[in-house]
């Protein structure tokens, strides 16, 4: 039972308040001797209402219709942590099981529902297919790397395969094992970026079909590579647990950071803004983990979070239009989306989208080929076991809301060069009034000129029949001095 002080009249006197303290508790009486709800504390208050402020703090995911999903293929059961799924506007890959080879799907984006057993693939490599990936400056063109060593450059025609493809446009030979990583370069044509398990890096000039840097400077297997937004930096992940910052002029080290995460499993490393770097990865304690690093200070991570115990490596996608990154485990049901700002922590946990089926790969759709008019800022293709389902990143507005700029642009491409080389910014493009993947435009154009000889190599072919022809005129003198000493022979003979 509560027992209130004794107040004097003048304390107690009508129209005034008075406080009766219970241990920490504190009961505030009205006018009338009643008790009324305590008030909160003020810096309570403020702490319980604080939320931070974002435009994506709403984002959601949403999984496609049954009958707006590719229903009915055979996965690849590879164990490898690549994507095994590429997607642009106009088509989405798959790598798929196939007997005596390797293969992959190239389907149309509006070729949705069940695929037929018999659909033609693209099925050259001699191994299985370990990574694809659409061309970011032609929609038509596409590569492959595989266990048999090799890379192989492909050109899909608009429609869609009608028959088995078996013929690459390129084949790029260098690798001495097998070819488990790709990236083009963002902002310079016909550069590929492949790493094997020969550790080494290569850049391709894929108009020539050579080899034009051959970095070796990683002791064990490479875990994953990616070019920065301009293509001068190169990122990569090792076996040996070392992140390392690479030259791709020189093919020089810039700096190595040794375990970024502690634990034995792969870990994987992305640009994200201001150059910072974005890794995932696991503990000692094999928990999963996600850190964001300050390039010019290594010594410690500006946030490092612990997510989960599974096992799956996440595979990381980030968006500099929004600052998001989504999180996609292999193996796992969800995908985990933070914001990347300059405020501590740094990492902003935003949602998660959950499913009841586990993921083999993700495809990640680029900014140009999303529906922006209805507030669409990301899509992925989730592979299953059997099929492939899209799936949509939204942000809820009202009609007339405010729309974020930045949110409405893509980069489609540009004109850097690799070797001497210039540095060039990614072209952008506005999508504020509504730019769709059907949108014809003639930036993405298909130029078959792109992937067949380019002028110094036709010069090369015209110094090689200009040989030809001395070579054909050569054989003919000799010819004829072969017919003029047979006949001479034959007159002396007849002359015994």
């Amino acid at each position: 039972m509560l027992t209130l002080p004794l107040l004097s009249p003048v304390q107690q006197r009508p129209g005034s308040d008075f406080t009766a303290h219970s241990g920490s508790r504190v009961l505030h009486l009205n006018p009338f001797n009643r008790l009324v709800p305590p008030q909160q504390d003020s810096q309570f208050t403020m702490s319980r209402s604080f939320v931070r402020n974002s435009k994506f703090r709403h984002v959601f995911g949403q999984a496609a219709k049954a009958d707006q999903c590719y229903d009915d293929i055979r996965i690849s059961q590879m164990t490898w942590d690549s994507n095994f799924c590429s997607v642009n506007p106009k088509f989405v890959a798959m790598i798929v099981d196939a007997s005596g080879g390797g293969a992959f799907m190239v389907l149309p984006l509006t070729k949705t529902g069940r695929i037929d057993m018999s659909y033609p693939t693209v099925c050259g490599h001699t191994g299985p297919v370990l990574d694809i990936e659409f061309c970011p400056h032609n929609d038509n063109i596409i590569a492959s790397s595989s266990e048999d060593c090799s890379v192989m450059i492909w050109e899909i025609p608009d429609g869609g395969l009608t028959s088995p493809l078996t013929d690459p446009v390129v084949k790029l030979e260098g690798h001495s094992k097998r070819v488990g990583l790709l990236n083009w370069h963002p902002t310079a044509h016909n550069v590929l970026m492949s790493a094997g398990c020969d550790n080494i890096i290569i850049l391709w000039n894929v108009a020539r079909g050579e080899a034009v840097v051959r970095i070796d400077v990683h002791p064990d297997m490479i875990y994953s590579a990616c070019w920065n937004r301009d293509g001068s930096r190169i990122l990569t992940s090792c076996k040996d647990k070392t992140l390392r910052l690479l030259d791709p002029r020189k093919g020089t080290v810039l700096f190595e950071k040794e375990k970024p995460h502690e634990g034995f499993r792969p870990i994987r490393a992305v640009f994200v803004s201001d150059g910072k770097i974005l890794t995932t990865g696991f503990s000692r304690m094999s928990e999963r983990q996600v850190a964001l690093w300050d390039p010019n200070n290594l010594g410690q991570p500006l946030t490092l979070q612990e997510l989960d115990t599974s096992s799956g490596v996440l595979l990381p996608f980030y968006d500099p239009d929004t600052g998001i990154v989504y999180l996609c485990g292999k193996g796992d049901s969800s995908i985990r989306y933070f914001e990347v700002t300059d405020e501590a922590p740094f990492v902003h946990y935003l949602s998660m989208y959950s499913s009841k089926e586990s993921q083999k790969g993700m495809g990640y759709m680029p900014k140009r080929g999303l529906e922006v008019n209805k507030c669409e800022i990301a899509r992925f293709y989730k592979l299953h076991e059997r099929k492939c389902e899209p799936i949509v990143m939204t942000v809820p507005r009202k009609v007339g809301g405010f729309i974020p700029r930045h949110h409405w642009t893509g980069a489609v491409g540009g004109s850097g060069r690799v070797v001497p080389g210039k540095n060039g910014e990614p072209i952008l493009i506005s999508l504020k009034d509504g730019f769709t993947s059907t949108t014809k435009t003639k930036e993405f154009k298909v130029h078959k000129s792109l992937l067949k000889t380019n002028s110094t190599s036709a010069a090369s072919q015209q110094e090689s029949s200009g040989e030809v022809q001395s070579l054909r005129k050569e054989v003919k003198d000799l010819k004829a001095a072969l017919e003029e000493l047979t006949k001479r022979v034959r007159e002396l003979e007849s002359n015994k």
